[in-house]
This record gives C-alpha cells, structure tokens and sequence, in this order.
C-alpha cells in the first residue's frame, strides 16, 4: 500500500510512523520544509508527496485543519486517481465535508470525512507516535451510509493505524457529539487554569488538578477554526455548563445543603449511567 499524508503534526506524524511500521510505502507534504526532511531521516517518511507521485495512493489522509484540507482538495483534485480514497482527519466535520463531497464528485474521486478520536495536549511531529492510533475510535463519515464495500475497503486501508473501533455517523451528528466530548472539554480547562489560585496550587494538587488541566496546553490557532466552525453547537454546550454550575454556586452560596446534596448524587447517578459503576 502507499499512502500519502498531508500535514505531519502530531495526527499526521502518528499516521506516518504508524503506516511505516507496518511495512507501507509513506509519502507525505508539510509546510515546514525542516519537519518534511525531519520525517524523511528519522524513516517515518519515504519520500515527499507530490504531482507526479499523488496518483500512486491507495490512501490520502489530510491531516490539516479544515480551510487547509478544503483547499489542499480543491488544488489536487485533479491529480488525484479514481482508486485513491482521500479521508481528513479534522477535528470539525460540517464545513469541511459540505465543501469536499461536492469537489470529490466533480472530479470522479472517493472522499469521506473522518475524526481519528485520540491525541495528547501537545501537538507537531515530534510528539508523534505509532502507537497512537492503537485501540481508539475512528469515526468516520461517507457520503451514502449503504455502501459497505466502500467502508470494508477503507477499514482494509485504515488497518495499519490500529483502531479499535469504527463509527459511521453524519456530519451533523459528529459535530454536536464532538462539542460535548472534546470541545467543550477544552474550554473549560483552558477557563479553569485562569484562577489567580493556579499560580499557588504546587503542593496542593494531584490527580484533580491534572486531569482538569491537562487539555489546556492547546493549540490556539487550530482550536480557534475548530470552535468557531462548530460555534452553534458549542455555544449550547456552553449555556447548558453555564446554567448547571449556577445551581451549584446558589445552593453553595445559600448554605443549601440538601439541594447541594443532590445536585452532588445527580452527577454520581448520571455518571454510572452513562460510564457504568
């Protein structure tokens, strides 16, 4: 198999060193001319993706924001062949599928959206790792849902990567989920940290505190794309925090302790019916 890759942060260098080890022939793209070398001698990379190799693809994962992939697609279009299957690797699905499903159909391609559910707080190549990938939920998101030799082939293709699990959903529905599980997530980790007590937590915090904080060591120029192409459904996972941690704060403030009480057992109950005990 050849696949190329398109973008070699922290998702693209894990598709890379992931496919390399597994035996895949890699070509890839970077802006960074410097990480693209880097690639090359550390043999995650066998050499560059480019016009005259594109058309060798079994695979094109676009590991790029959205606007990126967008216009990746629309300027390679063209040079793409009819086996190869293109996939983006972005963390939004609405915008970047409603502009690349049209760009496939014009110029007789096979692309699909997809969201590879795993990553750390820190981001660029060499944070990448081949592992990264083993066990976690890809999702994806085709263009017709009945075409199962389509996703069979595509699950044939991801294999290398090591997921553990597939979902097949809409873009709409991965967008709402994805504020919830991942967006939103971030947001209030990265609200938290601003306390004036976070400059004095060290010898006060464990496992809490991390586990609160860990996400706020973000990428601002990617999670600003993200949040904004996904602004409805996040803004109501945001009102949604907003008006549940007000009733926290009125029973706390009114000294309330049965009400405190069970706001306290609501989210114990709900937890273990969501996570199980």
């Amino acid at each position: 198999m050849t696949v190329g890759i398109v973008g070699l942060g922290l998702i693209g260098g894990s598709f890379a060193k992931a496919y390399h080890a597994a035996g895949e022939r890699v070509l890839a793209q970077d802006i960074d001319r410097d990480v693209l070398s880097f690639a090359v001698i550390s043999s995650a990379v066998d050499e560059e993706l480019t016009d005259e190799t594109m058309a060798e693809c079994d695979l094109i994962l676009l590991a790029v924001c959205p606007a990126a992939a967008v216009e990746w697609l629309q300027k390679n279009a063209p040079k793409i062949a009819s086996h190869t299957i293109v996939i983006d690797c972005c963390g939004t699905k609405r915008t970047v599928c409603a502009a690349c499903f049209p760009i496939a159909a014009q110029y007789g391609i096979t692309y699909l959206g997809g969201h590879p559910m795993a990553g750390t707080q820190f981001s660029g190549f060499k944070y990448a790792k081949a592992d990264l990938y083993h066990g976690a939920p890809m999702v994806l998101v085709p263009p017709r849902f009945d075409d199962i030799e389509l996703l069979g082939r595509v699950k044939d293709l991801l294999t290398p990567a090591g997921f553990g699990s597939y979902s097949v959903t809409t873009a709409e529905q991965h967008d709402e989920m994805i504020a919830f599980t991942s967006q939103l997530a971030h947001i209030v980790s990265g609200a938290y940290i601003k306390s004036p007590t976070a400059r004095k937590h060290k010898g006060f915090s464990a496992g809490s505190y991390r586990d609160m904080t860990r996400v706020a060591w973000l990428n601002p120029d990617m999670w600003t794309e993200l949040f904004l192409e996904n602004g409805e459904c996040l803004t109501q996972e945001i009102d949604n925090l907003i008006s549940e941690l007000q009733k926290y704060r009125d029973a706390i403030a009114a000294g309330d302790e049965k009400e405190l009480w069970n706001l306290l057992d609501e989210g114990r109950r709900i937890k273990e019916e969501v996570d199980g005990v």
